[in-house]
């Protein structure tokens, strides 16, 4: 009883903090550094699979720019398809979040949050899969993705982030700038989509504990 008291108490402090700074992400709209707006809103498996051919064409922007995602050069159609269609179920099932970053009906970026679902792991869940379009890079909808996804995962009550960075890139630069802790590198741990092996920076953020210390 004593830890559950505790979660409820933690919980509400961090919610607040972050409400602050992009309640606008739930649904309202949010002034970016081009000065015109946004909205970030959770797709479900309907949403996805109307979204499909803009998300299509924002995974293949980031491949075709060099960024680590599980993929390589030379990706098709039916590879975009069926990766979407698997992140679809998965949403479905309740195992994944996607949240989509939009300007005037345009999607700018996108983020996902995979949810650990073995018994013993019900605290923590992975970010994955931040892209965000060449056109609209720089303009803080990264950081409003982040910031976003945290709050999904406080509703979710998953008090413990992770993710992982390629070494020295953008995208580790902005977890740094998220608040995450570096945890170590691993060598070689993934290519990127030309071929090249680079070494994967592990992060972690702990939103709230469930234990007192």
């Amino acid at each position: 009883m004593a830890r559950s008291q505790h979660v409820t108490k933690a919980f509400p402090s961090v919610m607040a903090t972050l409400a602050h700074n992009v309640l606008e992400l739930k649904g309202h709209p949010f002034t970016i550094s081009s000065g015109s707006f946004m909205i970030i809103r959770r797709l479900d498996p309907r949403t996805i699979a109307q979204s499909m051919p803009s998300l299509g064409t924002l995974l293949l922007d980031a491949v075709a720019d060099g960024h680590s995602l599980g993929f390589v050069n030379g990706l098709d159609q039916d590879q975009l398809d069926a990766y979407w269609q698997g992140v679809a179920e998965e949403v479905g099932l309740g195992r994944r979040v996607l949240l989509a970053a939009e300007r005037e009906g345009v999607l700018l970026g996108s983020i996902q949050l995979e949810l650990c679902t073995k018994p013993n792991g019900h605290n923590r869940a992975e970010v994955q899969q931040l892209l965000v379009h060449c056109t609209a890079r720089r303009s803080g909808i990264g950081m409003a993705l982040m910031q976003a996804l945290e709050i999904e995962a406080l509703s979710l009550r998953r008090g413990l982030l992770f993710l992982d960075a390629a070494v020295g890139s953008g995208a580790e630069q902005l977890v740094q700038q998220s608040g995450y802790e570096r945890v170590g590198e691993l060598p070689e741990y993934a290519c990127t989509p030309n071929g090249r092996w680079h070494a994967t920076a592990i992060y972690y953020k702990t939103l709230f504990t469930r234990n007192r210390r």
